[in-house]
């Protein structure tokens, strides 16, 4: 009896081995369950860099670049930022020197500064808080104050000196953000009805004084030609007057005198009156 008492102890104590060597198999693939469900390790794409927190907290020291990286779980987070150019349009609205009302879309195409994502996303945010919070309301400010210098008529002549103010002013404003800006495209710019109405009522009031222009141009060229055509047949007459000397008329004469003597001459001034078919005695 003793000696079972014994086997069935070393059966007892072995199963209890067992379940112990089950119970920590168990737990430590539990645990390494774990490790991996939250992620041990993180891949940065490319085009993107890795903001490093430690419970929390930003790493200003380290930025991730692209590729494999090993992480402590739970404790070290790892927030991927692009740093790809991206195009955003950017709705805005302002109103001009002379008070009208001006509509535009603005393209934006930008990027994060690879070296600074850190910061952004320590003092910004992500990159929709990086558009909505810092880029919209700077190019609204930014619209403003260049159009506000110009009258609605030079806005229309002068797109492209705006642009490049806006460009220039919006470019140093993000500097400072850690954002840089590639390119600033007007995409679009309107102006409300009225100014438009009126700028097509300008439109035809333009022509309308060209047509008359060129009306009054016609006319005076056709009478200045009536008069260089009577100035010509005058100066024909004067030249006539000229040429027609005591010779030309005598020439003239000849040249119409049929070779008959006129019956009557009178003399130089004497008043002798010769009958000229009397003397030569025909009756």
């Amino acid at each position: 009896m003793k000696e079972k008492k014994i086997k069935k102890r070393k059966g007892e104590r072995r199963m209890e081995d067992m379940n112990k060597g089950l119970l920590i198999g168990g737990g430590a693939l539990v645990i390494i369950f774990i490790f991996f469900l939250f992620g041990p390790f993180v891949i940065v794409n490319p085009g993107q860099r890795g903001v490093i927190t430690h419970l929390g907290k930003v790493d200003t020291n380290k930025i991730l670049g692209e590729g494999f990286h090993w992480r402590m779980p739970i404790v070290t987070g790892i927030h991927k930022m692009t740093v790809q150019i991206q195009k955003s349009d950017i709705p805005s609205n302002a109103a001009t020197k002379d008070l009208q009302i001006v509509d535009a879309t603005i393209s934006v195409n930008w990027k994060l500064d690879p070296d600074k994502v850190n910061n952004i996303y320590q003092t910004i945010g992500n990159e929709e808080d990086v558009l909505g919070d810092i880029m919209t309301p700077a190019m609204n400010e930014v619209l403003k104050a260049a159009t506000a210098k110009r009258n609605a008529q030079n806005i229309l002549t002068e797109r492209t000196e705006l642009k490049k103010e806006i460009d220039e002013t919006f470019k140093m404003r993000m500097e400072k953000y850690g954002i840089i800006v590639v390119d600033v495209n007007l995409v679009n710019f309107s102006f409300g009805a009225e100014f438009q109405k009126a700028i097509e009522e300008k439109q035809v009031a333009e022509q309308e004084a060209q047509k008359a222009i060129y009306t009054a141009k016609q006319a005076e060229a056709e009478a200045q030609g009536t008069i260089n055509k009577a100035k010509g047949e005058a100066e024909a007459q004067r030249l006539q007057k000229i040429t027609l000397s005591g010779v030309m008329l005598k020439k003239m004469w000849l040249d119409k005198w049929d070779g008959n003597l006129p019956k009557v001459m009178s003399g130089n001034g004497n008043g002798l009156i010769l009958d000229l078919k009397s003397m030569g005695g025909d009756e």
